[in-house]
């Protein structure tokens, strides 16, 4: 009885496993889409102030560090707090007044 049982049991454990990998592979896939275009923006944001001589060293290395934070809770699928650490991030950027005083 036993044995049988385990012939049963394995092909529905594997198709059980396959399909909850698909699934997951499919929900992580569209919460980094989600993401994505706020990651390019706060890069590019990042890349302007730092080719303008607008930010420090340590505030480009403070921004990435936080932006990469922002990916792996992106990726645990909490878009919207991942948004509000992208959001944190451009504010930064945009309220420093020497950069405030270029863009004027």
């Amino acid at each position: 009885m036993s044995n049988k049982f385990f012939k049963y049991l394995a092909p529905v454990t594997f198709a059980l496993a396959c399909l909850g990998a698909t699934i997951g592979e499919t929900n992580a896939g569209s919460f980094t889409r989600g993401c994505a275009a706020r990651d390019l923006q706060i890069l590019m944001l990042i890349e302007d102030r730092e080719n303008a001589n607008a930010v420090s060293e340590q505030q480009v290395v403070d921004a990435i560090q936080s932006m990469l934070h922002a990916r792996i809770v992106c990726h645990q699928g909490l878009v919207v707090d991942a948004l509000k650490i992208y959001d944190t991030i451009a504010q930064t950027f945009t309220s420093d007044p020497f950069t405030s005083a270029s863009i004027n």
